[in-house]
Order: structure tokens, then C-alpha cells, then sequence
């Protein structure tokens, strides 16, 4: 089945009932038949669900759905996109081991990584997200996860899965790539050579700002290397969320579409713009990335970056003179959201790794929404 048609017609076994559309299982837990049936699932000798922390229904619907639309062998869900970084640190790294990660990520996994991986004795070395060739002195004997999003938060800057994935497979290096910008209709990473793919469900795959969520794409080995700590630990999505999640996926396809139709004009009206520095959107020609975009993604995504002449002060004027546009820390929604990164999503961020990051004071991040995109613009011209 094409995409479009697993995203809709992926669900679970109707019950009894005969329902058309899935049932929310909200239930904290489930019964035994007997005893022997309970003995049987505690020990993994059965299937079926014990605890809505292990697993749930409605869970394991979004869970599947995830892995088909990822071109993966499982999924598991988690409460949010940070839960699922956590989770994959939390699992696969050990005192002692070595993490590469871009220096484009979002500000969030910079925090986890240095307040806590570090004091856990687990080392990290950040890298040059624009130039690959100094990431070979880099390697340890003792690293084991290569980190990165492509595009990346805010820059959008374009890392070549093919090469990258060549290149950790040298090194015997599991690669992880962020995929919640792109999303699964536009970009599948395992199928250009990723070990495991992470999603900020909270973003596009809901798609209207209701419900948080994550989601880790991988083959079943590294998967069941993950799901103890989740059990254990407790990071788990939902049923609720879950289920909102499945349904949104239903329309992932036809509203990328759209967000990518609007922000291709978006990019392009803002290229002539002169309060307008540099244009940032993967499906530009003027794009740095462009060839490399074209190649491993379907469309340019529905994100926008821009630097404004003037700096902190223009940002901060542009935020303050919008009409329509939302202000917010969130971005894949129904509705169009602006954000200046350095006062906001990365703030705390010292002023030299922000710009190592390539985001400078001027710098605004554009979520292009399904509005009618001539009233998008007519809000940015009155915002300059």
C-alpha cells in the first residue's frame, strides 16, 4: 500500500463491536483470565497487555503505524520528542562511552547532554554540522551514537544521510537522526542508511498544537534494547495522546502538501524582501543544501528561516509588529508560528554556541500553517 493509504488504513483488530473507526482504550490496566494466564504474560511466554505503562492498545496502533510509515521494524511511543532522545541515550549508552552529535540540534538536547550525560561519566564531542571532513579525528574507540536532525532546528542546514550513514558504518557508530521536521512523508532515514529515527510527535505528526508525544523508529534488536528502560522508567505516551496521534496521521500527507506549497512561496516573497539578510529553505536553489535536499527529501517542508538586517532588535520588532501569525515555541501546526531562537528556544545558549550553531540575533524561524498563504504574507509585510 502507498503511504498515503497505510497512514489511514493501519489500524487495530476491530472488536465485537465492529466499529469503523478505533476505539480509545483508556484504561490504566488490563485483567487475567486466570492465573496461569497472568504467570504467562509476566513472563513473556504470551501476548497481550498487563499495565498501560508496558503496553496499550491504542499505543501499540500509533506504535505500528509509525514503523510502516518509517520504513522500520518497530516503534516505540513515548510522553514527548525529549522522552524519546532520553530514552535512546538512556538505553544504549554506558558510564564511559562517547556520543558525537551535531552542533545544529535543538536546545533541549544540548541541556540533556551536558547537564546530565556528562555527570553520568558518558562524553560528548559536538561537530561542525556544515563540514563533515574533521568528524573523523573525532572518533573515540569508546563512541558509540552519532546525533543529528535534518533539516536541522532553527538553521534548516541539510546533512547528507548516504554520506553520514557511510561513515558511521566505518566506524561502527550508530547513526540517530531527528526526523520531526521533514516527517515521514518526506524524508526516511533508515532507508538512507540511519539506525534509528527520532520524532517530536508533538510537532507535525499531530499537526494542530493538541496533544504531546514521541516517537523511536528502529529494528527490533535495538528496540528491544530500549523498551525495558521505557517499562521500567515509565516515559510512556498516552492512550489518549495516542490515539489523537493515529487519527492525525490520517492527514499527514495532504497537509504537507500544503505546508510545503506555502512555504516554498513564503521563502521565495522573502528572498526579495530587502530587510531580509539570507533565506533559509532546502528547496531554494539559492539553499546551500539544495542537491543534497532534492536527493533524500520529497518536498522542502513546511519550516522557514530568515535573517533580518538590523539583529536582535529587528527580530524582536518584527515579533512584536505581527497580526495573525502566532508567537510560540511550537511549530507544526494548522496555524503559522513565529520565533526568534536566540531570545526563546535558544536562549540559553552562551552567544558563541549559537552562532557555532548558526543562529544569529537576527535570525527568525517561520512554521508556514495551511492559511491562505497570500494572507501569510500580508501579515509578514506588515510585521517589517
Amino acid at each position: 500500500m502507498k503511504f498515503e493509504t497505510r497512514a489511514i488504513r493501519l489500524q487495530s483488530k476491530r472488536t465485537l463491536q465492529n466499529e469503523h473507526s478505533t476505539p480509545l482504550y483508556l484504561t490504566s490496566s488490563f485483567v487475567f483470565d486466570d492465573s496461569e494466564h497472568m504467570r504467562a504474560l509476566f513472563a513473556s511466554e504470551a501476548e497481550g497487555n498487563i499495565y498501560s505503562r508496558f503496553t496499550n492498545p491504542s499505543v501499540r496502533e500509533f506504535e505500528l503505524k509509525m514503523a510502516s510509515l518509517e520504513e522500520g521494524e518497530d516503534c516505540i511511543a513515548t510522553s514527548s520528542g525529549m522522552a524519546a532522545i532520553f530514552a535512546t541515550f538512556a538505553s544504549l549508552l554506558a558510564q564511559g562511552d562517547h556520543i558525537m552529535m551535531s552542533r545544529a540540534v535543538f536546545g533541549s538536547t544540548f541541556r540533556l547532554t551536558e547537564d546530565y550525560l556528562a555527570k553520568w561519566g558518558i562524553t560528548y564531542s559536538y561537530l561542525d554540522h556544515r563540514s563533515t571532513s574533521e568528524w573523523q579525528s573525532q572518533v573515540k574507540p569508546e563512541t558509540k551514537l552519532l546525533y543529528l536532525e535534518t533539516p536541522t532546528n532553527p538553521g534548516l542546514d541539510i546533512m547528507d544521510l548516504r554520506q553520514i550513514s557511510d561513515f558511521c558504518r566505518k566506524n561502527s557508530i550508530l547513526l540517530v537522526v531527528d526526523n520531526c521536521f521533514a516527517t515521514p512523508y518526506l524524508q526516511k532515514p533508515l532507508s538512507l542508511g540511519a539506525d534509528i529515527v527520532i520524532h517530536s510527535a508533538t510537532k507535525y505528526l499531530d499537526g494542530q498544537g493538541r496533544v504531546m508525544g514521541g516517537a523511536i523508529i528502529a529494528g527490533h534488536e535495538i528496540i528491544s534494547r530500549i523498551f525495558p528502560f521505557m517499562k521500567n522508567a515509565g516515559p510512556s505516551l498516552s492512550p489518549f495522546n495516542a490515539w489523537v496521534l493515529s487519527k492525525s496521521l490520517e492527514t499527514l500527507a495532504v497537509r504537507m502538501d500544503r505546508h510545503c506549497e506555502n512555504a516554498l512561496k513564503v521563502a521565495s516573497w522573502l528572498e526579495s524582501r530587502p530587510e531580509v539578510k539570507e533565506v533559509r529553505y532546502p528547496f531554494l536553489a539559492s539553499h546551500d543544501g539544495y542537491d543534497t535536499a532534492r536527493s533524500q527529501m520529497k518536498a522542502g517542508g513546511g519550516m522557514v528561516s530568515f535573517e533580518l538586517r538590523g539583529g536582535m532588535e529587528a527580530g524582536k520588532k518584527m515579533i512584536d509588529n505581527r497580526s495573525m501569525m502566532s508567537l510560540s515555541a511550537n511549530l507544526g501546526d494548522t496555524r503559522t508560528i513565529i520565533t526568534h531562537p536566540a531570545s526563546s528556544t535558544h536562549s540559553k545558549l552562551s552567544a558563541g554556541d549559537r552562532a557555532a550553531a548558526g543562529i544569529s540575533d537576527g535570525l527568525i524561524r517561520l512554521s508556514v500553517g495551511l492559511e491562505h498563504v497570500d494572507d501569510i504574507l500580508a501579515d509578514l509585510e506588515g510585521a517589517f
